[in-house]
């Protein structure tokens, strides 16, 4: 859960990255135990964001261990106006799995349960729905966790605390709602720090800077700050440079895009929180193919995170940054 990346911005189109990483013509001999031919849908949160390639690198290569074909798509804002279409016109091809990640906890589980009776079965990655009881399997990260531990490296870049602030993207997303919680529950019980609570971005960069630039304005003597995901942290380390407050505001970003990388090489940014996205992926693929042949499934997964600081960078921290290609 560390480190951030820039979308695209090519209003509500839809981009299609299609994947045959197949079973060559139907024979059995596919190392898939029999599961050849079995297509799998990859719905992302958001088309070109660095977590959600990673996580199909991920998928592509269980997916090709498994004998399966892959295709991804994804609308270009992490927004259920735009992710529904996809899900419903996915549904109407019939893949034998869809992988998702959910944009909303309650917009998004009536389509994904439509799925489901059509008889697809569904794996939610990264995030989730309300009631996700028709899901094969969850998988995401510690989000919770993920939260502490941004508030442990403001603190430790902080020793005499201060006024921390949260810049999140949208209320009712299961996994930045969690994130927002872990450092919300960290820092009310650290009373050397005043929690100036949590506002949220739209998932934009601009509005980020903005969000930011105006509560320096209200509160200069901030010293951190917890972006909970890739874009919030962008837009963050803009504003935070445009008060011209680098030396003094400490960022903790969610997320590890290339982007957020050259932040922290800068020190504009000084610590991310790195998902495993590869692994999430990776995970998705064997559950689902698991539901396929009859196997059994593990109902929930939780994966774990790196913090990526300057120190590590070169070693554990590197190996934990996102991919732009697979």
């Amino acid at each position: 859960m560390s480190r951030f990346t820039r979308g695209l911005a090519v209003g509500a189109s839809v981009l299609v990255m299609g994947s045959s990483l197949a079973a060559c013509g139907g024979s059995d001999d596919d190392g898939g135990g029999g599961s050849g031919d079995k297509s799998i849908a990859f719905i992302q949160g958001v088309a070109g964001d660095q977590f959600y390639i990673t996580m199909q690198c991920g998928i592509e290569a269980a997916a090709k261990t498994a004998g399966a074909k892959v295709e991804v798509q994804g609308p270009q804002k992490f927004d259920p106006t735009l992710q529904k279409p996809i899900v419903d016109s996915v549904v109407a091809s019939k893949p034998d799995a869809i992988l998702v990640a959910p944009t909303d906890v309650s917009a998004m589980e009536a389509p994904l349960k439509a799925a489901e009776k059509a008889g697809i079965k569904v794996v939610l990655v990264d995030t989730t729905v309300n009631d996700p009881s028709f899901a094969v399997s969850e998988i995401s990260s510690d989000n919770i966790g993920g939260g502490k531990a941004a508030f442990d490296a403001i603190k430790q870049l902080n020793p005499d605390g201060g006024k921390v602030l949260v810049i999140s993207t949208d209320p009712g997303v299961s996994t930045v709602d969690a994130r927002v919680k872990g450092f919300e529950d960290a820092a009310k019980g650290d009373s050397s720090f005043e929690y100036l609570g949590v506002q949220y971005s739209h998932n934009e960069p601009a509005t980020a800077a903005k969000l930011v630039t105006a509560a320096l304005q209200k509160d200069p003597d901030i010293v951190g700050v917890f972006a909970t995901n890739l874009f919030a942290a962008e837009g963050t380390a803009t504003g935070v440079r445009q008060a011209d407050k680098g030396d003094q505001v400490k960022i903790v970003g969610f997320d590890a895009g290339p982007d957020q990388v050259k932040a922290l090489e800068d020190g504009t940014v000084q610590a991310l929180v790195a998902q495993q996205p590869g692994i999430i992926g990776e995970k998705g693929v064997e559950q689902a193919m698991a539901a396929l042949d009859g196997g059994s499934t593990e109902k929930k997964i939780q994966t774990g995170f790196t913090i990526i600081t300057k120190d590590n960078l070169a070693g554990e921290g590197g190996e934990a940054v996102y991919k732009s290609s697979c």
